[in-house]
């Protein structure tokens, strides 16, 4: 199947366009996230995040890369998810995730509001299916430092403009995904 008629059968199918999958640390958001653009005819691209500052952050990138399959087209973009689903034209894809390009752009002291404005613009722009990825981050204590309560409290508000953007939200617990949000088939 074409893109093109894959994008013809979505409109008249009323599949989610935008996919938002959360989740505690190791819940299996990734490797569910994947499963979902699996589903469709690749090329697939997987906009990834991390940045391998140490040797263990390095390995867990290299793990996540071995586990998809040739099909997946990786786009590194530790700041830059606008730019990056640009270029990833009309392929469906994958942004793995957005906790850590939070913290990445936090540590740049970018302009936050302005990023999350210019991903929701690309979200809108983007002809293909997108899944987003994201830590659930406020089922835990009170972080001790400012700087954390600061990052807690603007990853809670970046999950909340994501659900609300997307048609369909997934929280995984357990390696579980549980339906929290799906967009009426009829909608669109």
């Amino acid at each position: 199947m074409t893109i093109e008629k894959f994008r013809v059968a979505y409109m008249v199918s009323g599949e989610a366009k935008l996919t938002f999958v959360l989740g505690g640390a190791r819940s299996g958001k990734s490797r569910y996230a994947e499963s979902l653009l699996t589903a469709l005819p690749p090329p697939w691209s997987y906009i990834a995040t991390a940045a391998a500052g140490d040797a263990e952050m390095a390995a867990r990138i290299e793990a996540h890369r071995a586990r998809r399959a040739a099909s997946w087209r990786t786009v590194e973009a530790p700041r830059e998810i606008a730019g990056a689903l640009a270029a990833c034209g009309n392929a469906p894809a994958l942004v793995d995730c957005l906790t850590l390009w939070l913290s990445n752009l936090m540590l740049a002291e970018a302009d936050i509001d302005a990023e999350i404005d210019r991903l929701e613009q690309a979200l809108q722009a983007a002809p293909a299916p997108v899944v987003l990825v994201a830590n659930e981050v406020g089922s835990g204590i009170v972080p001790d430092h400012p700087l954390s309560r600061r990052f807690r409290d603007r990853q809670g508000l970046l999950n909340q403009r994501m659900a609300a953007r997307a048609d369909r939200v997934i929280l995984m617990v357990a390696g579980l995904p549980l339906v929290l949000k799906e967009a009426a088939k009829d909608a669109r």
